[in-house]
């Protein structure tokens, strides 16, 4: 596998600038990471598309651009730039599916037909990028899972808009789009797909019943309004909304036990309903309980999911960081140090790009796809 990635500063005209355009082939992943605004001005990402035309391309929107060090730069995140990752397999076959989401009702429907679109022989892995606020993550995956084979390895995550929550694209057709999901497949006997998710948050006050939710959205906490005792843990910060409801996160679970946790964290608030939605499903009558991070254990956190996915690397190998922009939020001006926690547990070799965003796939402990909030998720793709 031939491997370049490349931070390109600021909004160029030209975003084919400094690019490998000699890798361009059907064998070619080219993942593209920037900035919602792109949406206004979509003349880079498109040029970006047009220069690799056998090539398959992906990106989304973010809540920052992640980079490893490469090419004298550090490893860093950034605001208003794109990052951009070009991967020539040897022995690897790509294929690329999409499909339209409205509304978070849709979610299923949207990944069983990336699924179907996907299926098929020696598929081993699928990389998906949603919309980031028309899509109930929890519902994507299952829709994800009940067409592939068992056995193939899901990741990606949910496109962001920094902590505006207003608008997200992914890339459809060679052009930033609002409201479509999209995905690659890797193919072949030669590929080796690694992840890893770890968060660092600790769950603080007491256990909360979820008594009245319906999909990705709650309405009652132990009999009360949601949004109503929302706003009372964060006192003053509660005119940020939603973004202020990033700092404290929610874990779920089925028992008393720590059992198996998911944390889910806001896209968005409702005053007339008083609720809450999530980027994932909150069922009723599970265990809820809020969270709050220590910044040591969030950069932890990087570093333990960096050594988790490094298990198959081998030689160059793609390394896809997406973490939770709620970390970011948290983190600030230490958000460049869980990046660089992440390329220093993984070998030479691996170049690392990414994003921050709305919400994390990976594979849980039980080995199924899950939708994570607050995590660092890698995945490592590279050939033997």
């Amino acid at each position: 596998m031939e491997l370049r990635s490349v931070r390109l500063e600021g909004a160029r005209s030209d975003g084919a600038s400094g690019l490998p355009l000699g890798l361009d082939s059907e064998q070619t992943l080219v993942l593209v990471f920037g900035p919602s605004n792109l949406l206004d001005r979509p003349g880079p990402v498109i040029d970006l598309a047009r220069a690799f035309p056998r090539s398959r391309v992906i990106g989304c929107s973010t809540a920052g651009e992640i980079f490893g060090s490469q090419g004298g730069q550090r490893a860093g995140v950034g605001d208003d730039s794109l990052v951009v990752a070009v991967a020539r397999f040897a022995a690897t076959r790509l294929a690329t599916a999409s499909a339209p989401i409205s509304a978070a009702d849709q979610s299923f429907a949207a990944g069983e037909a990336i699924g179907r679109q996907l299926a098929g022989e020696g598929l081993r892995g699928v990389h998906v990028l949603s919309d980031g606020l028309l899509v109930n993550g929890s519902e994507l995956v299952r829709g994800l899972s009940s067409v592939l084979p068992a056995g193939v390895v899901v990741t990606g995550g949910l496109a962001g808009d920094g902590d505006r929550f207003v608008r997200t694209w992914v890339l459809h057709d060679g052009a930033p789009s609002s409201g479509h999901v999209t995905a690659v497949g890797f193919y072949g006997e030669r590929v080796a797909i690694g992840h890893g998710s770890a968060g660092g948050w600790d769950p603080f006050g007491p256990r909360r019943l979820v008594t009245r939710s319906k999909g990705n959205v709650l309405y009652e906490l132990d009999g009360k309004p949601a949004l109503e005792l929302y706003k009372q843990y964060l006192g003053e910060r509660a005119d940020g909304l939603p973004a202020t409801g990033l700092l404290f996160p929610l874990a779920l679970s089925r028992d008393e036990g720590e059992g198996r946790r998911v944390v889910r964290t806001i896209l968005a608030v409702d005053e007339a309903t008083q609720s809450l939605t999530f980027a994932g499903d909150i069922p009723t009558g599970a265990q809820a309980q809020l969270m709050k991070a220590q910044l040591d254990r969030l950069i932890e956190g990087a570093e333990d999911a960096a050594g988790r996915a490094r298990a198959l690397v081998a030689g160059d190998t793609l390394a896809i960081a997406i973490s939770c922009v709620g970390r970011r939020l948290v983190l600030r001006d230490r958000s460049d140090e869980e990046v660089e926690a992440v390329q220093e547990a993984l070998p030479a070799g691996a170049q690392v790009v990414g994003f921050y965003s709305y919400g994390e796939l990976s594979p849980s402990a039980s080995g199924d796809c899950d939708l994570h909030n607050q995590t660092m998720t890698l995945t490592t793709i590279c050939e033997r």
